[in-house]
């Protein structure tokens, strides 16, 4: 994989002012010299999150978390650093290319994945400028106007249209300079198995005569397509998806994640519709917490990926037999994620689409707020269709709730759903609780995971060392002249300032601070941004002195009393405690020299 050079990134950093980045997302108000607001990383009714324009940082008191430009946008959008970099060299305008090593099957896949992507932009522009320009679109463009779908939504969302062709798209690809590997493994393109070898026959367009809707990754890059007939009484599938490719698993994508996850986040809930049509009359409606699985019933993949969102779902299927089963087969993945489902019925022979559009965003969002609990929806249904006079009935019943609900891994929620299902069948909670399979107990209390521990903030010397270093050139420039390194190493938590002072980092330029942040880890980073907003000593010069003239003596002291401790061991020889004698003597006598600077500095 290539790396994104440091000078890219300071590049990138001085061209997106943070107060801008940041207020593109949130509204900030001036407080001083710099600005502040609410913190969207957690729940707070004072202001506490802090951005500094000068320096290009960002910090919250209440959370800690802070750091540069890069920081921000890779917890508030839930991206990668490559990812929030290359998102804001967009923003600026600016080309990021890697630096790579000798060219290789890495180099090789990455240059097909980037050919796939291109394919792919194209196409989906394509397809788009025959729905908005194209006569023979015209019944697409009929057929979305009577869905409620403008040409203002059609951009939008950059929907396209597919001619009822054999090779209207593959003709036009190999006029713009893509061979046929290349267009049949972007999925586009199939082989024809019966063309007879006949030059130029060797290939058909998998889309034909279909309203094309593309598929993009979380970052909005287009990986694949969805297109659906105009023709429901045709006989092909109403809808019909890309196949998997190295671009696109279909497992382990969410259509229109990378428009709503701000959305998700935000509401801390997740709307989940079957179809495209679906969420995108919910978005342009107002509704924007909303996510469709590409088919009908979501997998761990796609569970695992929402969970990073939010930690509720409302699942909203159609209330045919299809749609029923769907919410049921996703019921799996999504407790295996701890995620708290709920469920509104949509009425007979309605859906999400047909319903936003005649009853309104408000009384579609009461649906919402009031949808049960899966499962007592479950329950109450499960019960409405079981003869529960019937003792094998029953019992039957019981087994497949059991079964069901040991896959909820929350042992408080597991509870109250045991109780209301013992409740609801009449038995008592221990004989129910003797149904839930061992084995699935076991994994789930097994399964539950660790809890992260954040990286304390190091002993108060190190940390003022940390913060003089990172604010005051002479200060930096006095460490930089000391035998620094050999010192430091010996302090358990001096890995931050050695970080400091080995780095390349040009103060005051924030460029430069930004392009440092970058390599830390978030707890570090969040330590960073917090020393950056406290103020410097106004007699920094004098101060570094005195706090490395205590770090030299800390190290002296932990050195002396490891060879006292040394000394005292059995069985050493003649000569190691010859040496350790010589080694105590001279420790000591280095203590007494720096003390006796220290004495005349104090007088």
């Amino acid at each position: 994989m290539g790396t994104i050079p440091s000078e890219t990134i300071e590049q990138i950093a001085a061209a997106n002012d943070i107060v801008e980045v940041i207020g593109s997302y949130f509204p900030l108000k001036r407080a001083g010299a710099n600005f502040r607001a609410l913190c969207p990383f957690h729940q707070e009714k004072t202001p506490s999150f802090h951005v500094s324009p000068q320096r290009q940082t960002f910090h919250c008191f209440g959370c800690g978390v802070g750091g540069s430009v890069f920081r921000f946008v890779m917890d508030y959008e839930h991206v990668d650093f490559p990812s929030a970099v290359r998102k804001l060299a967009g923003r600026a305008g600016i080309p990021v290319i890697e630096e790579r090593g000798p060219i290789g099957a890495e180099d090789r896949h990455i240059e097909a994945r980037h050919i796939l992507l291109q394919v792919h932009g194209e196409a989906a522009a394509w397809f788009h400028e025959n729905l908005i320009k194209r006569e023979f679109a015209e019944l697409a463009r009929k057929y979305l106007r009577e869905r409620g779908i403008t040409a203002e939504i059609a951009k939008r969302w950059q929907l396209g249209y597919a001619p009822e062709e054999w090779d209207a798209f593959g003709s036009w690809a190999r006029g713009r300079g893509y061979n046929a590997r290349d267009l049949i493994a972007s999925g586009l393109v199939k082989t024809r198995d019966d063309a007879g070898g006949i030059p130029g026959h060797t290939s058909y367009d998998r889309f034909r005569g279909r309203i094309m809707f593309p598929i993009c990754n979380d970052v909005g890059e287009v990986i694949a397509f969805s297109g659906r007939v105009l023709q429901s009484e045709t006989e092909s599938a109403k809808y019909l998806n890309s196949p998997e490719t190295s671009l696109f698993r279909k497992g382990n994508v969410l259509f229109g994640l990378d428009k709503t996850k701000r959305a998700l986040i935000e509401a801390n809930c997740a709307i989940v519709c079957e179809g495209q049509l679906d969420l995108i009359s919910l978005f342009e409606a107002g509704i924007t917490n909303v996510v469709a699985p590409q088919g009908t019933a979501f997998t761990e993949s796609q569970a695992r990926l929402l969970k990073r969102f939010v930690n509720e779902v409302v699942l909203c299927f159609d209330a045919d037999v299809a749609g029923k089963r769907a919410a049921e087969r996703s019921l799996d993945a999504l407790l295996q994620n701890d995620l708290i489902v709920r469920v509104t019925e949509m009425p007979a022979g309605e859906d999400p689409d047909s319903l936003v559009r005649r009853e309104g965003k408000e009384k579609f969002e009461r649906r919402v707020s009031t949808a049960p609990d899966f499962f007592d929806y479950w329950i109450e249904r499960e019960v409405a269709i079981t003869d529960l006079n019937s003792l094998g009935a029953k019992m039957q019943l019981a087994r497949k709730m059991a079964e069901t609900i040991s896959r909820i891994h929350d042992p408080f929620l597991r509870g109250e759903v045991v109780s209301k299902s013992s409740a609801r069948l009449g038995v008592s909670n221990t004989d129910f609780e003797t149904l839930l399979p061992k084995q699935r107990r076991e994994q789930v209390s097994a399964s539950e995971p660790p809890r992260s521990q954040a990286s304390p903030s190091p002993r108060h010397d190190v940390a003022m060392l940390c913060l003089l270093a990172l604010r005051d050139e002479t200060a930096r420039e006095f460490l930089r002249g000391q035998n620094w390194r050999e010192i430091l190493e010996q302090l358990p938590d001096a890995e931050i300032l050695i970080r400091i002072l080995d780095s390349d980092l040009r103060l005051p330029d924030a460029a430069s601070l930004n392009a440092f942040m970058a390599t830390l880890s978030p707890a570090d980073e969040g330590l960073v941004s917090s020393w950056l907003l406290q103020k410097v000593p106004p007699n920094a010069g004098t101060m570094v002195g005195k706090w490395w003239l205590g770090i030299r003596q800390t190290v002296l002291r932990r050195q002396l009393e490891v060879a006292k401790n040394r000394i005292k061991l059995p069985q050493l020889s003649t000569g190691d405690v010859v040496n350790l004698q010589k080694q105590i003597l001279d420790l000591q006598e280095q203590l007494h020299e720096l003390f006796e600077p220290a004495r005349a500095a104090d007088n």
